[in-house]
């Protein structure tokens, strides 16, 4: 019997699969192309399963999988052969949840694969070793253009950033006149209308405070800096990190010396540092400290099924493709609390959200 599964679930599934039936994968460049010099070959892939860790030990023609209760070879062919069928099947689907292809369910039963999403704690989908089945493990999360992407920034209210109302001040009706203004959405619209009568919008801090400590670690004043990105976004219809970066730059609310700007690259130096943060395990609302997650490389999956990664291990490869291949996106105003004045302590403040995800194309 057909079952049906998202995307997302689907594209994670393909890449193990296709780890297994090539037993190699090439490192990506800065621009989310193959690097045709730099192939790893792949020894083992370590899954999380229902019934424990399971090891998938690629051999010269079989995939040798051991478990607490398993101990099977699989000929790597196969892998190969439903790959493919998950591939087309997701390709060729203009729904979100795609039905499973003939001899899919068969073939996931033969090797008892139960979760076609790895279930972890740590945020990995499954761990890689290079070269030979004992070198150190390599956490991978998985990323396909095929299928809507987790973002890199999704921290909801927690990635909020507070603008004090200044310049006029505002009565009780004008600023429910102004809240009222426009679709939910509409944020732009009444940041425009606060303009219109009089207001400013002061960048004034992170609303959430486990998240300015998190950000301050990156620099002390690198909240303003997002916070002005979020404001460009809507204001000037920016949304790519590099695009934006180069906007701040001109800007320069930090108010720093030419010399840094264009010798030190500051604000795209902070900007690298801050998305590999988050690309291996900054949270806006759990307590960083510096230290790295169990997530140590990305598997990125085009529209065509092409297959590449990114590790730490290449950490300036992997801060350049982060740079130029993220986007800022806005979240839901209802949701994430954001795109209203709000008084607090007898002043109004104006939130503005920060999410960020990978670009589609």
């Amino acid at each position: 019997m057909a079952f049906e599964a998202t995307k997302r679930e689907w594209g994670e599934l393909y890449a193990f699969f296709r780890l297994l039936a090539d037993g190699y994968v090439y490192a990506g460049t800065p621009e989310a192309k193959r690097n045709e010099s730099l192939r790893y070959p792949v020894a083992m892939v370590q899954r999380e399963e229902h019934d424990g860790t399971r090891r998938y030990i690629i051999e010269d023609e079989e995939i040798h999988i051991c478990g607490e209760n398993m101990d099977k070879r699989i000929p790597r062919e196969d892998f190969d052969a439903v790959a493919h069928l998950v591939l087309e099947a997701v390709k060729n689907s203009r729904e979100n949840d795609v039905t499973s292809p003939d001899g899919v369910e068969e073939f996931l039963d033969e090797v008892a694969i139960y979760d076609l999403e790895s279930k972890t704690d740590d945020r990995t989908d499954f761990h890689v070793a290079f070269y030979h089945v004992d070198t150190p493990l390599v956490g991978f999360c998985v990323r396909s253009k095929m299928s809507p992407m987790f973002p890199l920034l999704d921290g909801g209210r927690s990635a909020n950033f507070k603008f004090e109302q200044t310049g006029v001040k505002f009565a009780s009706p004008t600023v429910s006149k102004i809240n009222a203004f426009g679709e939910e959405d509409d944020v732009l619209g009444r940041m425009l209308m606060i303009e219109r009568l009089g207001g400013v919008l002061k960048f004034n801090d992170a609303a959430d405070k486990i998240f300015r400590s998190n950000l301050g670690l990156i620099d002390l004043h690198f909240p303003r800096v997002l916070g002005e990105m979020a404001r460009a976004m809507h204001l000037e219809g920016i949304t790519k990190v590099s695009e934006l970066t180069e906007y701040i730059k001109v800007l320069n609310p930090l108010k720093i010396k030419d010399e840094m700007i264009t010798k030190h690259r500051f604000y795209e130096y902070k900007m690298k540092q801050f998305l590999m943060a988050l690309a291996l395990g900054m949270r806006p609302a759990k307590l960083f400290n510096g230290t790295d997650s169990a997530v140590a490389g990305m598997l990125m999956v085009d529209g065509q099924g092409e297959m590449i990664c990114y590790q730490k291990a290449d950490r300036d490869t992997f801060a350049d493709f982060l740079y130029h291949n993220t986007r800022f996106e806005k979240g839901s105003t209802n949701k994430d609390k954001y795109g209203y004045l709000e008084r607090e302590n007898g002043v109004y403040y104006f939130k503005l959200n920060v999410k960020i995800g990978l670009l589609k194309r």
